[in-house]
């Protein structure tokens, strides 16, 4: 049987939002779906903590999670959201700047290309993150939340700024690499295309839920 990372039971947010109970395959890729408004992204920033329900309970790991520690979870539960925050500074300095904050020792040149090639990026690494387009500054920011290696990633409409093949490639790379590491993976999508390709365990939000 697969083992669960994260359950819901009885989930609502400011009363307006009403959640069907919810369970997230550990290690598995993880498609939300469902039309705007449904309460996806809303959804993702409870599961880091980010906010909290008006009502019900979420479960991770099968702690509740209002006992968890918000500073630790989100260092095990990476949220890549539609609203990307880069430094004005060059790629290798948000790489640095980022793992600063976190209190991680800077990772080599190696590693950055590595990430960034994950991501279908082939800059250099003194190329300025305020010259990138909205797809590449995406793309700069799933790298250097991969490197940080979390338990679980969440990407909010990952693609949204990229054309379809470059989105597929990225969302493969993604896939390949968190299933090598035992990552587990959850992705808000509205192209179907990429959710009939990847998912694995497809929740529909504000509808019928199919965790097949």
């Amino acid at each position: 049987m697969d083992k669960v990372v994260f359950e819901t039971k009885d989930l609502s947010f400011r009363d307006t939002i009403h959640y069907q109970d919810i369970r997230i395959v550990k290690n598995k890729v993880n498609f939300i779906v469902g039309s705007s408004g449904t309460g996806k992204s809303t959804l993702l920033r409870m599961f880091n903590g980010t906010l909290s329900p008006s009502g019900g309970e979420i479960f991770y790991a099968g702690d509740n999670l209002l006992e968890k520690d918000t500073i630790e979870l989100r260092k095990e539960v990476s949220l890549i959201s539609q609203s990307v925050y880069l430094f004005d500074s060059s790629i290798r300095d948000n790489f640095i700047q980022f793992y600063e904050y976190r209190g991680l020792a800077s990772p080599t040149d190696e590693m950055m290309l590595e990430f960034l090639k994950l991501s279908q990026i082939d800059f250099p690494l003194d190329k300025d993150c305020t010259t990138m387009s909205g797809g590449e500054r995406q793309r700069v920011y799933i790298a250097i939340f991969l490197s940080f290696l979390p338990k679980v990633i969440m990407l909010d409409e990952p693609t949204s700024a990229l054309d379809k093949d470059n989105g597929y490639n990225v969302i493969q790379n993604v896939v390949s690499f968190c299933k090598e590491k035992e990552i587990t993976v959850i992705i808000i999508s509205h192209d179907n295309s990429l959710t009939e390709a990847f998912g694995e365990n497809i929740i529909r939000i504000g509808g019928m839920n199919n965790n097949g």
